[in-house]
């Protein structure tokens, strides 16, 4: 089940993150390794996650790499790692729809998003450069704690991309 797309204005936002480069057939890197990593830091440093966990596309070309964070909202900025950093999501204005399914349809979602988004005359906000589209904040949430759903079909993202102001 999807929903239609809306536009809200999203506040500023502290998170800590974990950044991957990473093919798309190795997508699942982020999540095995990353969320383990950020959530291992919060809990050293005695920072509350809120909200759902989250990939923040930073770069993508489909044909060759994708810059990726594995993060999560927090209550306050703590102190970086080797790996965990820390940083604070854009204000502005976000397209946002929420799909209800199996993650390996998300991909289709997206699309379905992105031609809303031309069709609409919503710019997003994103830099194309040689090497990928660099966007400003482009977020997969999800929703579903696979502890507590294990049924993948089941499982709720909500997509929020940064548009241009």
């Amino acid at each position: 089940m999807l929903t239609l797309p809306k536009i809200i204005a999203r506040p500023a936002q502290a998170y800590a993150y974990v950044r991957f480069t990473v093919r798309m057939d190795e997508m699942m890197k982020p999540a095995d390794e990353g969320f383990p990593l950020v959530f291992e830091t919060l809990a050293e440093q005695g920072i509350k996650p809120i909200g759902a966990p989250f990939y923040n596309y930073r770069r993508i070309n489909m044909a060759e790499t994708l810059d990726v964070e594995a993060g999560i909202a927090i209550e306050r900025p703590g102190s970086a790692t080797e790996h965990v950093k820390f940083a604070t999501l854009p204000a502005g204005r976000f397209v946002t729809l929420r799909w209800h399914g199996h993650p390996d349809k998300l991909e289709a979602v997206t699309a379905m998003l992105i031609g809303w988004v031309r069709l609409t005359e919503q710019p997003l906000d994103v830099e194309e450069r040689a090497d990928g589209d660099h966007f400003a904040c482009r977020l997969e949430l999800y929703e579903t704690d696979p502890a507590e759903q294990p049924d993948m079909a089941q499982w709720v993202t909500e997509l929020a991309f940064k548009l241009r102001q």
